[in-house]
């Protein structure tokens, strides 16, 4: 009966020191997780940031490309600019 109730405490224990490992893993993991997920969401937010960049960039091309095309505007002559200013202002 000792024997047996010595085994049985030795397995008791053994099963509660894997219980306390496998929390203290899952805890790990979990904050893991949330780092991982915190991450995801500032690449989230630059992937935001540059599809807007890239828009406005397509914008102004398109822009110029219309003007150039349709229009046949062009860049003047560094002679042909002139630069008005109020009175008063240098």
């Amino acid at each position: 009966m000792v024997k047996l109730n010595l085994v049985l405490t030795v397995v008791l224990v053994a099963i509660a020191l894997s219980v306390v490992s496998a929390r203290h893993q899952a805890r790990k993991l979990f904050v893991t997780l949330q780092s991982e997920q915190a991450h995801a969401r500032e690449l989230d937010v630059e992937w935001g940031q540059l599809q807007l960049e890239i828009s406005t960039w397509l914008m102004h091309n398109r822009v110029e490309e219309v003007a150039r095309g349709r229009l046949r505007m062009v860049i003047p002559e560094p002679g042909s600019i002139y630069v008005l200013q109020q009175d008063g202002q240098p």
